[in-house]
């Protein structure tokens, strides 16, 4: 389905019983999480709702639904989604799959670093878009484990730095919703979990502007052949600018996703 989020959501709904399994399951998201939330669910024949902003990218929504998920909208700025999830979980007996702080969501998006160190053991840093801190957090576990020198780091959009933030105060902050866009990382507060695993274990957080994000999906566009969306461009983004040092190092760099309709990555690019 385009992004890293699959594999979170599949090994947590993988991990409910046949009643929770009945209940469904309830998610909220602007896109990724949506999408791998909805595959996931009918894969394994659980009922899924996602609670998904009125303004996010079309194409999401429609592939959302296209999976089989009860899509409902929510104003952004004006009301809260993870209450109206937990609402909706409370009336349905449904199950909640957070898009980032469970530690069987981390540990499903840290297989994606998993496969990268099984095909590059000797890597010396790894840099992945960072919105809630899930796939960093993944990552940071696996590649520690597998090499405890190595430098991890987290890249958001500079309009939206509340892991930054929050990593420079040494306690979570809660920030308004970003006007970036990277719609995929558009987090207003980093997870406990991910903080604390982040705070415990990455080298730190960069960020990046708009600007870059759109020179990055250009050049995967242009010279690699590859459309990626803005928040899957970020760590690209840090790297190309330099915001990431990694000359004279073996470097990988996670670019997920790639959910963008065809005019909004037109628009994107030209502008």
């Amino acid at each position: 389905m385009g992004a890293f989020k699959f594999r979170g959501a599949y090994n947590r709904i993988v991990q409910l019983d046949e009643k929770q399994r009945r209940g469904g399951v309830v998610a909220f998201s602007s896109g990724n999480h949506a999408q791998g939330v909805a595959l996931a669910s009918k894969l394994l024949d659980v009922p899924a709702v996602i609670v998904m902003p009125s303004d996010a990218p079309k194409a999401k929504v429609a592939a959302t639904q296209e999976y089989g998920a009860e899509v409902i909208f929510y104003e952004r700025h004006r009301s809260h989604r993870a209450e109206i999830a937990q609402r909706i979980c409370d009336e349905r007996g449904a199950t909640l799959v957070p898009p980032f702080d469970d530690p069987h969501i981390i540990a499903g998006q840290g297989t994606a670093a998993l496969e990268l160190l099984e095909d590059v053991p000797k890597l010396d840093l790894i840099a992945t878009p960072c919105g809630g801190g899930g796939l960093l957090s993944g990552t940071a576990v696996v590649a520690r484990a597998t090499n405890p020198s190595i430098e991890l780091y987290g890249v958001e959009p500079q309009a939206g730095n509340d892991f930054q933030q929050s990593l420079e105060r040494g306690e979570p902050v809660h920030i308004d919703v970003p006007h970036t866009i990277a719609d995929g990382l558009q987090t207003q507060a980093p997870g406990k979990l991910t903080f604390e695993i982040v705070r415990a274990l990455a080298r730190g957080i960069v960020t990046v502007t708009d600007e870059e994000l759109r020179d990055a999906m250009r050049f995967c566009f242009e010279r690699m052949k590859i459309v990626i969306e803005p928040s899957g461009a970020a760590a690209l983004a840090a790297v190309m600018t330099g915001k990431i040092d990694v000359q004279g190092k073996s470097a990988g760099i996670v670019i997920s996703g790639g959910n963008v309709d065809i005019d909004r990555f037109a628009q994107l690019l030209s502008s």
